[in-house]
Protein backbone atom coordinates (compact mmCIF):
# COMPACT_ATOMS: atom_id res chain seq x y z
CA UNK A 1 0.00 0.00 0.00
CA UNK A 2 2.87 2.33 0.92
CA UNK A 3 4.57 1.65 -2.44
CA UNK A 4 1.35 2.41 -4.29
CA UNK A 5 0.97 5.75 -2.52
CA UNK A 6 4.61 6.57 -3.19
CA UNK A 7 4.13 5.78 -6.89
CA UNK A 8 1.10 8.06 -7.11
CA UNK A 9 3.02 10.83 -5.32
CA UNK A 10 5.93 10.51 -7.75
CA UNK A 11 3.55 10.63 -10.71
CA UNK A 12 1.96 13.82 -9.37
CA UNK A 13 5.36 15.44 -8.80
CA UNK A 14 6.47 14.43 -12.31
CA UNK A 15 3.25 15.84 -13.83
CA UNK A 16 3.63 19.15 -12.01
CA UNK A 17 7.29 19.30 -13.00
CA UNK A 18 6.46 18.67 -16.67
CA UNK A 19 3.69 21.26 -16.55
CA UNK A 20 6.05 23.84 -15.08
CA UNK A 21 8.69 22.99 -17.68
CA UNK A 22 6.13 23.38 -20.47
CA UNK A 23 5.17 26.80 -19.14
CA UNK A 24 8.79 27.90 -19.42
CA UNK A 25 9.45 26.81 -22.97
CA UNK A 26 10.94 29.24 -25.50
CA UNK A 27 8.49 31.39 -27.47
CA UNK A 28 9.18 31.48 -31.20
CA UNK A 29 7.49 34.29 -33.14
CA UNK A 30 7.39 33.57 -36.85
CA UNK A 31 7.30 35.78 -39.95
CA UNK A 32 3.86 34.29 -40.69
CA UNK A 33 2.51 35.79 -37.47
CA UNK A 34 3.78 39.18 -38.58
CA UNK A 35 2.21 38.67 -42.02
CA UNK A 36 -1.04 37.79 -40.25
CA UNK A 37 -0.96 41.07 -38.34
CA UNK A 38 -0.28 43.09 -41.49
CA UNK A 39 -2.99 41.19 -43.37
CA UNK A 40 -5.44 41.87 -40.56
CA UNK A 41 -4.68 45.58 -40.76
CA UNK A 42 -5.34 45.48 -44.51
CA UNK A 43 -8.58 43.57 -43.99
CA UNK A 44 -9.79 46.09 -41.41
CA UNK A 45 -8.82 49.07 -43.57
CA UNK A 46 -10.93 47.63 -46.39
CA UNK A 47 -13.85 47.21 -43.99
CA UNK A 48 -13.43 50.69 -42.50
CA UNK A 49 -12.87 52.32 -45.95
CA UNK A 50 -9.74 54.36 -45.34
CA UNK A 51 -8.58 56.59 -48.17
CA UNK A 52 -5.24 55.73 -49.82
CA UNK A 53 -3.23 58.49 -48.08
CA UNK A 54 -4.64 57.67 -44.65
CA UNK A 55 -4.04 53.95 -45.23
CA UNK A 56 -0.36 54.65 -45.92
CA UNK A 57 -0.03 56.26 -42.49
CA UNK A 58 -1.73 53.29 -40.84
CA UNK A 59 0.84 50.92 -42.35
CA UNK A 60 3.92 53.01 -41.57
CA UNK A 61 3.77 53.70 -37.83
CA UNK A 62 3.18 50.12 -36.60
CA UNK A 63 5.99 48.87 -38.85
CA UNK A 64 8.38 51.49 -37.48
CA UNK A 65 7.48 50.53 -33.90
CA UNK A 66 8.23 46.88 -34.62
CA UNK A 67 11.44 47.74 -36.47
CA UNK A 68 12.84 49.90 -33.68
CA UNK A 69 12.51 47.00 -31.24
CA UNK A 70 14.21 44.63 -33.68
CA UNK A 71 17.04 47.11 -34.30
CA UNK A 72 17.65 47.29 -30.55
CA UNK A 73 18.75 43.65 -30.34
CA UNK A 74 19.72 42.61 -33.90
CA UNK A 75 23.06 44.22 -34.67
CA UNK A 76 22.46 43.90 -38.42
CA UNK A 77 19.87 46.69 -38.24
CA UNK A 78 20.23 50.33 -37.26
CA UNK A 79 17.71 52.50 -35.44
CA UNK A 80 15.67 55.08 -37.33
CA UNK A 81 16.01 57.51 -34.40
CA UNK A 82 17.61 60.66 -35.73
CA UNK A 83 16.87 59.52 -39.30
CA UNK A 84 13.07 59.54 -39.52
CA UNK A 85 11.84 63.09 -38.94
CA UNK A 86 11.67 63.97 -35.21
CA UNK A 87 11.93 60.31 -34.09
CA UNK A 88 13.81 59.82 -30.82
CA UNK A 89 15.21 56.58 -29.45
CA UNK A 90 12.74 54.15 -27.94
CA UNK A 91 13.05 53.40 -24.20
CA UNK A 92 15.44 50.61 -23.25
CA UNK A 93 13.93 47.51 -21.61
CA UNK A 94 14.33 47.27 -17.84
CA UNK A 95 14.42 43.44 -17.90
CA UNK A 96 16.83 41.07 -19.62
CA UNK A 97 14.01 38.55 -19.99
CA UNK A 98 12.65 39.91 -23.28
CA UNK A 99 11.64 38.16 -26.48
CA UNK A 100 12.23 41.01 -28.92
CA UNK A 101 10.25 39.48 -31.78
CA UNK A 102 7.26 39.06 -29.48
CA UNK A 103 7.60 42.64 -28.23
CA UNK A 104 7.87 43.89 -31.83
CA UNK A 105 4.69 42.11 -32.86
CA UNK A 106 2.88 43.37 -29.76
CA UNK A 107 3.88 46.93 -30.64
CA UNK A 108 2.73 46.39 -34.23
CA UNK A 109 -0.69 45.11 -33.18
CA UNK A 110 -1.18 47.76 -30.50
CA UNK A 111 -0.42 50.71 -32.77
CA UNK A 112 -2.47 49.20 -35.57
CA UNK A 113 -5.41 48.91 -33.19
CA UNK A 114 -5.11 52.59 -32.28
CA UNK A 115 -5.10 53.65 -35.94
CA UNK A 116 -8.17 51.82 -37.21
CA UNK A 117 -11.86 51.98 -36.27
CA UNK A 118 -12.82 48.30 -35.94
CA UNK A 119 -10.60 47.65 -32.94
CA UNK A 120 -12.28 44.40 -31.92
CA UNK A 121 -11.18 42.74 -35.16
CA UNK A 122 -7.56 43.49 -34.28
CA UNK A 123 -8.10 42.45 -30.67
CA UNK A 124 -9.27 38.99 -31.75
CA UNK A 125 -5.94 38.31 -33.46
CA UNK A 126 -4.01 39.84 -30.57
CA UNK A 127 -5.85 37.84 -27.92
CA UNK A 128 -5.34 34.55 -29.74
CA UNK A 129 -1.59 35.15 -29.86
CA UNK A 130 -1.51 36.36 -26.26
CA UNK A 131 -3.22 33.17 -25.09
CA UNK A 132 -0.74 30.98 -26.96
CA UNK A 133 2.34 32.87 -25.76
CA UNK A 134 1.19 33.04 -22.14
CA UNK A 135 0.60 29.30 -22.15
CA UNK A 136 4.14 28.71 -23.34
CA UNK A 137 6.00 30.97 -20.92
CA UNK A 138 3.98 33.36 -18.71
CA UNK A 139 6.90 35.34 -17.30
CA UNK A 140 8.61 35.85 -20.67
CA UNK A 141 5.31 36.75 -22.28
CA UNK A 142 4.44 39.40 -19.69
CA UNK A 143 7.82 41.15 -19.69
CA UNK A 144 7.96 41.11 -23.51
CA UNK A 145 4.37 42.27 -23.90
CA UNK A 146 4.83 45.11 -21.43
CA UNK A 147 7.92 46.28 -23.25
CA UNK A 148 6.15 46.16 -26.61
CA UNK A 149 3.32 48.28 -25.22
CA UNK A 150 5.83 50.76 -23.78
CA UNK A 151 7.43 51.19 -27.20
CA UNK A 152 3.99 51.54 -28.79
CA UNK A 153 3.30 54.44 -26.42
CA UNK A 154 6.60 56.08 -27.43
CA UNK A 155 5.85 55.82 -31.16
CA UNK A 156 2.25 56.95 -30.56
CA UNK A 157 3.54 60.12 -28.87
CA UNK A 158 5.73 60.81 -31.92
CA UNK A 159 2.84 60.00 -34.24
CA UNK A 160 0.53 62.44 -32.44
CA UNK A 161 2.73 65.34 -33.59
CA UNK A 162 2.58 64.62 -37.35
CA UNK A 163 -0.27 67.15 -37.90
CA UNK A 164 -2.83 64.47 -38.79
CA UNK A 165 -5.25 65.51 -36.05
CA UNK A 166 -5.05 69.15 -37.15
CA UNK A 167 -5.88 68.27 -40.76
CA UNK A 168 -9.11 66.63 -39.57
CA UNK A 169 -10.47 70.06 -38.68
CA UNK A 170 -9.32 71.92 -41.80
CA UNK A 171 -11.92 73.04 -44.37
CA UNK A 172 -13.14 70.90 -47.25
CA UNK A 173 -11.69 71.45 -50.68
CA UNK A 174 -13.42 74.27 -52.59
CA UNK A 175 -14.21 73.43 -56.20
CA UNK A 176 -13.47 76.23 -58.66
CA UNK A 177 -16.46 76.06 -61.00
CA UNK A 178 -15.40 79.18 -62.92
CA UNK A 179 -12.14 77.70 -64.21
CA UNK A 180 -12.61 74.97 -66.82
CA UNK A 181 -9.09 73.63 -66.24
CA UNK A 182 -9.75 72.76 -62.59
CA UNK A 183 -10.89 69.48 -61.12
CA UNK A 184 -14.61 68.83 -60.83
CA UNK A 185 -16.27 66.01 -58.83
CA UNK A 186 -17.01 63.00 -61.03
CA UNK A 187 -19.86 60.50 -61.32
CA UNK A 188 -21.51 58.51 -59.96
CA UNK A 189 -21.13 59.80 -56.39
CA UNK A 190 -19.67 63.27 -57.12
CA UNK A 191 -17.67 63.05 -53.90
CA UNK A 192 -15.68 65.93 -52.43
CA UNK A 193 -11.94 65.93 -53.05
CA UNK A 194 -10.39 63.71 -50.39
CA UNK A 195 -7.50 64.77 -48.16
CA UNK A 196 -6.83 68.23 -49.67
CA UNK A 197 -4.48 69.01 -46.76
CA UNK A 198 -2.40 65.80 -46.85
CA UNK A 199 0.69 67.76 -47.89
CA UNK A 200 0.69 69.23 -44.37
CA UNK A 201 1.36 65.81 -42.81
CA UNK A 202 4.91 65.51 -41.46
CA UNK A 203 6.99 63.39 -43.85
CA UNK A 204 8.99 60.40 -42.62
CA UNK A 205 12.15 60.85 -44.69
CA UNK A 206 11.81 63.54 -47.36
CA UNK A 207 12.60 67.11 -46.33
CA UNK A 208 9.20 68.50 -47.31
CA UNK A 209 6.11 67.74 -49.39
CA UNK A 210 7.53 69.98 -52.14
CA UNK A 211 10.94 68.31 -52.37
CA UNK A 212 10.01 66.15 -55.36
CA UNK A 213 7.67 68.60 -57.03
CA UNK A 214 7.27 67.36 -60.63
CA UNK A 215 7.31 69.46 -63.78
CA UNK A 216 3.87 70.96 -64.54
CA UNK A 217 1.41 69.00 -66.69
CA UNK A 218 0.91 69.96 -70.35
CA UNK A 219 -0.74 73.36 -70.68
CA UNK A 220 -4.52 73.03 -70.81
CA UNK A 221 -5.86 73.49 -74.30
CA UNK A 222 -8.80 71.99 -76.16
CA UNK A 223 -7.26 72.78 -79.56
CA UNK A 224 -6.90 69.53 -81.50
CA UNK A 225 -3.20 69.98 -82.22
CA UNK A 226 -2.19 70.78 -78.63
CA UNK A 227 -0.26 68.36 -76.42
CA UNK A 228 -3.01 68.40 -73.83
CA UNK A 229 -5.78 67.60 -76.31
CA UNK A 230 -3.71 64.78 -77.81
CA UNK A 231 -3.37 63.21 -74.37
CA UNK A 232 -7.10 63.57 -73.74
CA UNK A 233 -7.94 62.01 -77.11
CA UNK A 234 -5.47 59.19 -76.44
CA UNK A 235 -7.42 58.22 -73.30
CA UNK A 236 -10.65 58.19 -75.31
CA UNK A 237 -9.17 56.22 -78.21
CA UNK A 238 -7.73 53.55 -75.91
CA UNK A 239 -11.12 53.13 -74.27
CA UNK A 240 -12.81 52.63 -77.64
CA UNK A 241 -10.21 50.00 -78.58
CA UNK A 242 -10.84 48.21 -75.29
CA UNK A 243 -14.58 48.41 -75.90
CA UNK A 244 -14.17 46.58 -79.22
CA UNK A 245 -11.85 43.89 -77.81
CA UNK A 246 -13.89 43.38 -74.64
CA UNK A 247 -12.76 41.86 -71.35
CA UNK A 248 -10.13 39.73 -73.12
CA UNK A 249 -8.00 42.77 -73.97
CA UNK A 250 -4.66 43.04 -72.21
CA UNK A 251 -5.35 46.69 -71.38
CA UNK A 252 -8.53 45.95 -69.47
CA UNK A 253 -6.90 43.08 -67.57
CA UNK A 254 -4.07 45.39 -66.52
CA UNK A 255 -6.49 48.17 -65.57
CA UNK A 256 -8.61 45.86 -63.43
CA UNK A 257 -5.61 44.23 -61.77
CA UNK A 258 -4.25 47.57 -60.52
CA UNK A 259 -7.63 49.23 -59.82
CA UNK A 260 -7.09 49.34 -56.03
CA UNK A 261 -9.98 51.75 -55.44
CA UNK A 262 -11.07 51.40 -51.80
CA UNK A 263 -14.54 52.82 -52.49
CA UNK A 264 -16.29 52.10 -55.79
CA UNK A 265 -19.83 53.51 -55.87
CA UNK A 266 -22.40 51.24 -57.49
CA UNK A 267 -25.82 52.58 -58.47
CA UNK A 268 -28.81 50.27 -58.91
CA UNK A 269 -31.96 52.29 -59.51
CA UNK A 270 -32.34 54.60 -56.52
CA UNK A 271 -29.90 52.51 -54.45
CA UNK A 272 -26.22 53.40 -54.15
CA UNK A 273 -23.72 51.19 -52.34
CA UNK A 274 -19.96 50.64 -52.27
CA UNK A 275 -17.75 47.75 -53.24
CA UNK A 276 -14.53 47.71 -51.23
CA UNK A 277 -10.98 46.90 -52.31
CA UNK A 278 -7.44 47.47 -51.14
CA UNK A 279 -5.61 50.74 -51.68
CA UNK A 280 -2.55 51.14 -53.96
CA UNK A 281 -0.29 51.15 -50.89
CA UNK A 282 -1.88 47.97 -49.58
CA UNK A 283 -1.21 46.27 -52.92
CA UNK A 284 2.51 47.04 -52.59
CA UNK A 285 2.50 45.92 -48.97
CA UNK A 286 1.07 42.66 -50.33
CA UNK A 287 3.94 42.45 -52.81
CA UNK A 288 6.35 42.96 -49.90
CA UNK A 289 4.84 39.90 -48.23
CA UNK A 290 5.22 37.88 -51.43
CA UNK A 291 8.91 38.83 -51.69
CA UNK A 292 9.62 38.09 -48.03
CA UNK A 293 8.01 34.66 -48.32
CA UNK A 294 9.80 33.82 -51.56
CA UNK A 295 13.19 34.61 -49.99
CA UNK A 296 12.35 32.80 -46.72
CA UNK A 297 13.19 36.02 -44.90
CA UNK A 298 13.34 35.64 -41.13
CA UNK A 299 11.21 37.71 -38.77
CA UNK A 300 13.69 40.57 -38.46
CA UNK A 301 14.27 40.99 -42.19
CA UNK A 302 10.53 40.81 -42.82
CA UNK A 303 9.98 43.69 -40.38
CA UNK A 304 12.77 45.60 -42.12
CA UNK A 305 11.19 45.05 -45.55
CA UNK A 306 7.74 46.18 -44.43
CA UNK A 307 9.18 49.23 -42.68
CA UNK A 308 11.35 50.59 -45.49
CA UNK A 309 8.62 49.99 -48.08
CA UNK A 310 5.83 51.53 -46.01
CA UNK A 311 7.90 54.65 -45.27
CA UNK A 312 8.56 55.14 -49.00
CA UNK A 313 4.85 54.67 -49.72
CA UNK A 314 3.80 57.13 -47.02
CA UNK A 315 6.15 59.86 -48.22
CA UNK A 316 5.08 59.19 -51.81
CA UNK A 317 1.47 59.99 -50.90
CA UNK A 318 2.52 63.22 -49.19
CA UNK A 319 4.52 64.26 -52.26
CA UNK A 320 1.82 63.27 -54.74
CA UNK A 321 -1.06 64.91 -52.86
CA UNK A 322 0.96 68.11 -52.63
CA UNK A 323 1.05 68.23 -56.43
CA UNK A 324 -2.56 67.10 -56.91
CA UNK A 325 -4.04 70.04 -55.06
CA UNK A 326 -1.49 72.51 -56.48
CA UNK A 327 -2.08 71.74 -60.18
CA UNK A 328 -5.73 70.85 -59.46
CA UNK A 329 -6.15 69.42 -62.95
CA UNK A 330 -9.47 68.29 -64.40
CA UNK A 331 -10.01 64.56 -65.02
CA UNK A 332 -10.40 62.97 -68.49
CA UNK A 333 -13.94 61.84 -67.71
CA UNK A 334 -15.20 65.40 -67.24
CA UNK A 335 -13.65 66.72 -70.44
CA UNK A 336 -14.60 63.74 -72.61
CA UNK A 337 -18.20 64.03 -71.45
CA UNK A 338 -18.20 67.78 -72.13
CA UNK A 339 -16.39 67.86 -75.48
CA UNK A 340 -16.21 64.42 -77.12
CA UNK A 341 -18.82 61.92 -75.94
CA UNK A 342 -21.41 62.78 -73.29
CA UNK A 343 -22.19 59.09 -72.66
CA UNK A 344 -18.57 57.95 -72.25
CA UNK A 345 -17.51 56.17 -69.07
CA UNK A 346 -13.98 55.12 -68.10
CA UNK A 347 -13.10 51.45 -67.57
CA UNK A 348 -12.32 52.26 -63.93
CA UNK A 349 -14.33 54.57 -61.71
CA UNK A 350 -12.62 57.95 -61.44
CA UNK A 351 -11.43 58.49 -57.85
CA UNK A 352 -12.40 61.71 -56.02
CA UNK A 353 -9.37 63.97 -56.24
CA UNK A 354 -7.47 65.98 -58.89
CA UNK A 355 -5.69 64.25 -61.76
CA UNK A 356 -2.01 65.20 -61.74
CA UNK A 357 0.14 63.31 -60.85
CA UNK A 358 -1.18 59.75 -60.70
CA UNK A 359 -1.14 58.51 -57.11
CA UNK A 360 -0.73 54.86 -58.06
CA UNK A 361 2.16 55.78 -60.36
CA UNK A 362 4.02 57.79 -57.69
CA UNK A 363 3.46 55.15 -55.01
CA UNK A 364 4.43 52.30 -57.32
CA UNK A 365 7.63 54.06 -58.33
CA UNK A 366 8.59 54.62 -54.69
CA UNK A 367 7.62 51.17 -53.41
CA UNK A 368 9.32 49.34 -56.27
CA UNK A 369 12.55 51.26 -55.68
CA UNK A 370 12.56 50.37 -51.97
CA UNK A 371 11.80 46.72 -52.71
CA UNK A 372 14.54 46.54 -55.33
CA UNK A 373 17.01 47.85 -52.75
CA UNK A 374 15.90 45.14 -50.31
CA UNK A 375 15.49 42.11 -52.57
CA UNK A 376 17.54 42.99 -55.63
CA UNK A 377 17.14 43.71 -59.34
CA UNK A 378 15.26 41.32 -61.64
CA UNK A 379 13.32 39.81 -58.74
CA UNK A 380 10.66 37.62 -60.36
CA UNK A 381 7.38 37.04 -58.57
CA UNK A 382 3.77 36.02 -59.05
CA UNK A 383 1.45 38.70 -57.71
CA UNK A 384 -1.65 37.10 -56.20
CA UNK A 385 -2.66 40.19 -54.20
CA UNK A 386 -5.90 40.66 -56.11
CA UNK A 387 -7.15 37.06 -55.91
CA UNK A 388 -9.66 37.88 -53.12
CA UNK A 389 -11.36 40.26 -55.57
CA UNK A 390 -11.63 37.72 -58.37
CA UNK A 391 -8.62 39.05 -60.31
CA UNK A 392 -6.15 36.37 -61.49
CA UNK A 393 -2.43 36.24 -60.70
CA UNK A 394 0.00 38.25 -62.83
CA UNK A 395 3.70 37.46 -63.24
CA UNK A 396 6.43 40.10 -63.12
CA UNK A 397 10.16 39.89 -63.83
CA UNK A 398 11.04 42.77 -61.52
CA UNK A 399 9.50 45.29 -59.15
CA UNK A 400 10.24 47.97 -61.73
CA UNK A 401 8.19 46.12 -64.36
CA UNK A 402 5.29 45.88 -61.94
CA UNK A 403 5.51 49.62 -61.21
CA UNK A 404 5.51 50.48 -64.91
CA UNK A 405 2.42 48.34 -65.43
CA UNK A 406 0.66 49.86 -62.42
CA UNK A 407 1.33 53.32 -63.82
CA UNK A 408 0.08 52.67 -67.36
CA UNK A 409 -2.97 50.89 -65.94
CA UNK A 410 -4.37 54.29 -64.94
CA UNK A 411 -4.40 55.45 -68.55
CA UNK A 412 -5.89 52.16 -69.72
CA UNK A 413 -8.53 52.61 -67.04
CA UNK A 414 -9.46 56.04 -68.44
CA UNK A 415 -8.71 57.98 -65.26
CA UNK A 416 -5.35 59.61 -66.11
CA UNK A 417 -3.54 61.26 -69.00
CA UNK A 418 -0.16 59.93 -70.13
CA UNK A 419 1.84 62.74 -68.48
CA UNK A 420 0.36 61.93 -65.07
CA UNK A 421 1.53 58.32 -65.21
CA UNK A 422 4.92 58.78 -66.84
CA UNK A 423 5.95 61.80 -64.79
CA UNK A 424 4.26 60.27 -61.75
CA UNK A 425 6.26 57.05 -61.79
CA UNK A 426 9.47 59.09 -62.20
CA UNK A 427 8.45 61.29 -59.26
CA UNK A 428 7.97 58.14 -57.21
CA UNK A 429 11.27 56.56 -58.27
CA UNK A 430 13.21 59.73 -57.50
CA UNK A 431 11.58 59.91 -54.09
CA UNK A 432 12.10 56.20 -53.45
CA UNK A 433 15.79 56.46 -54.32
CA UNK A 434 16.12 59.36 -51.92
CA UNK A 435 14.55 57.28 -49.14
CA UNK A 436 16.90 54.38 -49.92
CA UNK A 437 19.97 56.65 -50.01
CA UNK A 438 19.14 58.70 -46.93
CA UNK A 439 18.05 55.91 -44.57
CA UNK A 440 20.82 53.78 -43.11
CA UNK A 441 18.90 50.79 -41.81
CA UNK A 442 21.51 48.05 -42.26
CA UNK A 443 25.21 47.97 -41.43
CA UNK A 444 26.16 47.03 -44.98
CA UNK A 445 24.56 47.20 -48.39
CA UNK A 446 25.45 43.54 -48.92
CA UNK A 447 23.24 42.56 -46.03
CA UNK A 448 20.23 44.40 -47.51
CA UNK A 449 20.10 42.02 -50.46
CA UNK A 450 20.85 38.94 -48.34
CA UNK A 451 18.23 36.19 -48.11
CA UNK A 452 18.06 33.93 -45.11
Amino acid sequence: MMKKKLGILCAIVLFISCAEEKKNEPIVVTPEELHASVDKVTEIMIHDIFSPPVASRIFAYPNIAAYEIIALQDDQYLSLAGQATDLTAIPKPTSENINYQLAALVAHMELSKRLIFSEKKMEMLRDSLYTKWEGQNPELFHTSRDYGLKVADHIAAWMAKDNYAQTRTMPKFTVDTDDETRWQPTPPAYMDGIEPHWSKIRPFVIDSAQQFKPVPPPVYSMKEGSSFYKELKEVYDISKKIEVEGDASEEIQIAQFWDCNPYVSVTRGHLMFATKKITPGAHWIGITKIAARKTNSDFDKTVYAYTKTSMAIADAFISCWDEKYRSNLIRPETLINQHIDEDWKPVLQTPPFPEYTSGHSVVSGAASTALTDIFGEDFTFDDDTELPYGIPVRHFNSFRQAADEAAISRMYGGIHYRAAVEIGVKQGRDLGQYVVDKLRMTKSKDMAAKTD
